[in-house]
């Protein structure tokens, strides 16, 4: 007995039909032609290690038909060599007639031509206290044999030199004789022995310094690559530091009502009688300031790139008038919209003679206003303008203090004339005149209340 017949359920259950699972297509990979079945079998399409063509597919060399071709084993000598060794090699040989002319790897034996001096030569210039006449020669000698393998002429010396002392003293040599021999100094100044003298300690310190490099362990490089990364950020918190002073010392315009409706004058009235356009500055420091400092957080950029900026940033409160007299100016005097070699200094020249112009068109306004200003004094006609003088003298006027008639008012004054008098200073459009009244008007009689 188990748990099925204790529950009741049969002990064998009629199984489910499996729905049949439905296998994707395998995609059918043609076979390619120069490869057998087998090894296709056994790569699995894979891609081959060596290229495998089927030599039928192969375009076929043609040949003469009456060439005939056999390979010979025949002697040669190389023009390398000194000693005439004869060798021999297999050589193709067309119709019966071998190949004539030097060895075909000849041509790849380069040698060097060492400089050869006399004794009368290293009596006169090439005496050294550090070197004798006899290591000297053994040098040279070596230097021929070896095409300047200075770590094999090092190793071949009965003497110990290192490799920096015989090159200093191969390169010193020859450059003494260069220029002994020479006509004038003026003729080997040229040669790279000459022009580039070999320098001992410098050499000496760099392959020290790359000895130092190499010998170096993985914890020294970590280090090393820490203290790296440690300084750049130094050196990006520094240029942010210096970036954010600059940008406090820019003298930046603290204005208010009066930018926004400066702002909001149309780029063309720039008329001398608007006396706006005399409050506009020529120049606007903060924003070729802020254009410097925006092409300084790039850090790379084209100098064209940088030189369009600073000329958007000065002309920038300039209108479009005015940028257009600028540019005739330019035209008048030859110099060009932007420069054809935009060196650092030729871009700062050219936005100078830029900011000077627009200088000088602002002084030019100012005259002109200043001008129609003294015009308008000499022929006496004053514009009806809050900042007119006549409007301003009318404005005293009506400020004066009122002194009444002694005629017209004896001693007693009423409260009531005080009152018309203070409305009468009120009016802005209507001036007094205390003679209007007739000399002979009566005067009114006074009421209980005024008692």
């Amino acid at each position: 007995m188990d748990a099925k017949d204790i529950l009741g359920i049969p002990k064998t259950t009629p199984s489910l039909p499996h729905e049949k699972k439905s296998r994707p297509p395998k995609d059918s990979q043609r076979k390619p032609d120069g490869i057998s079945r087998e090894v296709y079998a056994l790569t699995g399409g894979l891609a081959p290690l060596m290229p495998s063509i089927d030599v039928n597919q192969l375009k076929k060399k043609t040949q003469a038909e009456n060439e005939k071709i056999t390979w010979q084993w025949l002697p040669f000598t190389s023009s390398a060599r000194k000693d005439n060794l004869q060798l021999y090699h297999w050589v193709r040989v067309v119709n019966g007639v071998p190949p004539t002319g030097d060895y075909s790897f000849a041509k790849y034996n380069k040698s060097i031509d060492v400089i050869k001096y006399t004794d009368e030569e290293y009596e006169k210039f090439l005496e050294d206290p550090a070197w004798t006449r006899e290591e000297t020669d053994q040098l040279f000698d070596l230097s021929a044999r070896f095409d300047l393998r200075f770590v094999v002429i090092a190793d071949k010396l009965p003497y110990s030199r290192t490799v920096e002392e015989l090159k200093n003293r191969y390169y010193s040599v020859s450059r003494a004789i260069l220029i002994a021999r020479a006509a004038s100094p003026a003729d080997v100044s040229g040669h790279p022995l000459v022009k580039e003298p070999y320098n001992l300690a410098q050499e000496t310190e760099r392959k020290r310094a790359l000895s130092m490099i190499l010998s170096q362990s993985k914890h020294q490089e970590r280090r090393d690559a820490e203290v790296y990364a440690e300084a750049k950020k130094i050196m990006e918190a520094r240029m942010a530091a210096k970036a954010a002073q600059d940008s406090e010392l820019i003298p930046i315009s603290t204005g208010g009502a009066g930018d926004a409706e400066r702002d909001n004058v149309n780029v063309d009235d720039e008329s001398p009688s608007n006396p706006q356009f005399l409050s506009a500055p020529p120049i606007s420091i903060a924003e070729t300031a802020s254009a410097s400092a925006s092409l300084r957080k790039l850090r790379v950029y084209l100098r064209t790139y940088g030189f369009e900026q600073m000329v958007q940033a000065a002309s920038s409160s300039a209108g479009l008038r005015t940028i257009k007299r600028v540019e005739q100016i330019l035209q008048d005097l030859g110099v060009n919209m932007k420069p054809k070699v935009p060196t650092k200094t030729v871009c700062e020249e050219h936005l100078e003679l830029r900011k000077e112009i627009l200088t000088l068109l602002n002084l030019q306004k100012q005259f002109q206003y200043k001008e129609a200003e003294g015009s308008s004094y000499r022929e006496g006609s004053y514009p009806e303008t809050p900042g007119t003088p006549k409007s301003f003298q009318r404005i005293l006027d009506q400020d004066r203090t009122f002194i009444p008639d002694s005629t017209c008012f004896g001693a007693e004054f009423s409260g009531e004339h005080i009152v018309k008098r203070d409305q009468k200073r009120k009016a802005p459009g209507r001036p007094t005149d205390a003679s209007s009244s007739p000399a002979n008007k009566r005067p009114r009689k006074l009421k209980n209340t005024d008692e």
